[in-house]
Order: structure tokens, then sequence, then C-alpha cells
């Protein structure tokens, strides 16, 4: 059977656009952000399912269509190893409204994506982990890299009503980083750009040389719309050698085909940032595909 999906957190549709591409049949989206959900929106020819710009806190599990799979990627910044820096590693009461809908709506498979730091909530895990009737496979880190040239370890956590072996995923042939450079690209190059690589800032760039074998990119972070400076790629036709990503870039370092549409803004960064890799998503499809096979 092909089974039927519903995605929370869901961003621009990274997640989603992966488990498709593996056959499953989405149904609802769901995402605070209005920018988010409307570049779902604009990527009809891939979605055509009800999308839904809304928080999760204020759904009611029984009013919404039942399925046979509930995602759930939601946000990670408090459970990221970063937020020590700033006293926020607090957890976040986001992963209940989830654990609601599962609880009430008992799919049969539950996913989770999220960052690795989430193992060091015992409550978050587990909730995540002791529901009744639910046998749980855990893999973390699950690497980006396995399929893209980009560094970006995630925790993912399958629950399924019936036991499932589950095979980590492998390192395939992956993308090059010099291929998905664009050839003409138009790059932002804001002062401050300069100014970090003239060392005018306490942190350098990270600084990436596509030309290197198996180069990879630092993990695409949403912050990058805020700041082009952190991560630069060498690029001998532009002053310096150096430049930040294009959108398109950095997309395709997230698995996004080119005709997805993103923006041209420098939001877009956010909206790629925040995204589950495009092909970390099918495999999770292609999983969920051969349990319900």
């Amino acid at each position: 059977m092909i089974p039927t999906v519903k995605g929370y957190f869901s961003g621009c549709g990274g997640m989603e656009l992966g488990m498709m591409q593996a056959g499953v049949n989405l149904i609802q989206s769901l995402d605070l952000d209005a920018e988010s959900t409307e570049c779902m929106k604009l990527n009809c020819h891939y979605f055509s399912h009800s999308i839904l710009n809304a928080d999760i806190k204020d759904k009611t599990v029984l009013d919404q269509p039942s399925s046979d799979i509930i995602v759930g990627t939601y946000p990670c910044t408090k459970y990221s190893a970063i937020a020590d820096i700033h006293g926020t590693r607090t957890g976040d009461d986001l992963f209940l409204h989830f654990f609601r809908h599962i609880a009430i709506e008992k799919p049969e498979m539950y996913i989770v994506e999220n960052v690795p730091g989430m193992k060091k909530f015992k409550v978050v895990m587990e909730a995540m982990t002791k529901l009744p009737d639910y046998y749980v496979n855990i893999f973390c880190p699950v690497d980006a890299a396995n399929w893209l040239p980009q560094r970006r370890k995630r925790l993912i956590l399958i629950g399924s009503r019936k036991v499932f072996t589950i095979n980590a995923p492998i390192q395939k042939k992956r993308l090059q980083l010099k291929d998905i450079l664009e050839k003409n690209p138009d790059v932002e190059m804001p002062k401050y750009v300069f100014d970090r690589i003239n060392g005018k800032y306490r942190d350098k760039p990270i600084i990436v040389d596509p030309e290197l074998p198996n180069a990879m990119a630092p993990t695409c972070v949403a912050h990058y719309s805020k700041d082009l400076s952190t991560r630069l790629v060498k690029d001998r036709n532009t002053k310096f050698g150096l430049r930040p990503f294009t959108i398109r870039e950095y997309a395709r370092l997230q698995g996004f085909p080119d005709n997805f549409y993103f923006r041209n803004k420098r939001n877009s960064y956010k909206l790629i940032g925040n995204a589950v890799p495009v092909h970390m998503g099918r495999w999770i499809g292609e999983v969920a595909m051969k349990y319900f096979s």
C-alpha cells in the first residue's frame, strides 16, 4: 500500500519533498511561519496537498484527516549545543504538541527529525521512545554527507506499531561541491564580508575550496540570512578569491532540485537552512515504503 503522511513543522518542505520522491502520499503540511508555507505553495508543481499556516498548539487532533504516518521536525534551536553559549539550551515544549498528536491519533508510524543534542533531554526522549505499542529505531547521527557535499548531522527516530528492522543509510556516490556551484553566480557581497575576510571580526570565515578532493561545505544554517560572511567558497573570479554561496547553491547543498523555487531575497537562506535535506527525507520515505509494502 501507499502510506499517507502528515507533516508538522514542515518549513519549506524538504522532508516532504524527499518522502514524496520515495513514493508516499502526502496529504497535509503545517507550519507557523508564513514565508515557509508560502514557499511550499509557490512550488505547486511539487505540492498539491493541503498546506496549513497554523500553530500546532491551536490544532485539535481529531479535526484533521488521519494518516498512516505523522512526521515532526520541530525546531531544534534550544536543543543545539550552541544554545549553551547563550544560556538558552532548555529544550522546548513544542515536542509535547507533536506527542499529543501521536498519542491521540495513534498512527501506524511516526517520525522525528532533530539535532543530535535532543538526546540530552531525558523528558523529550522518554516521550518519544516509550509510547505503549510502538517499537522505536533511533539513528544518530545521520549525516547529509551520505548524499550531499555538506556536513549536517541529525537524529532520526522512527516509531512503528510492528517490529521492523531498519538499516542505517550508507554513503553513496555523492555530488561534488564543485558541481553544485553556479557558473556565473550573481553574488551579494556586503561590506562586512570584506571586513571579516580582512580580520576585522573575532572569528574568521569558514572557507571551502571546491577544487579539493571530497571538499565539504559546513552545515547550512538559517542565520546565513543575516551574515553571509561566515561561510565562503573560493572563487578566483571574485575579489579576494572568495565569495558567499548563492541562494541556488545553498538550495543544492540541501538537495533541492533547480526547479524548486525560492524567492531571490535574503530570507530564502533561512528557509533553506532550516530545511531537512531532501535526500535525507527520501531515505526516510524509502524506509516507510518498505514497512508498508
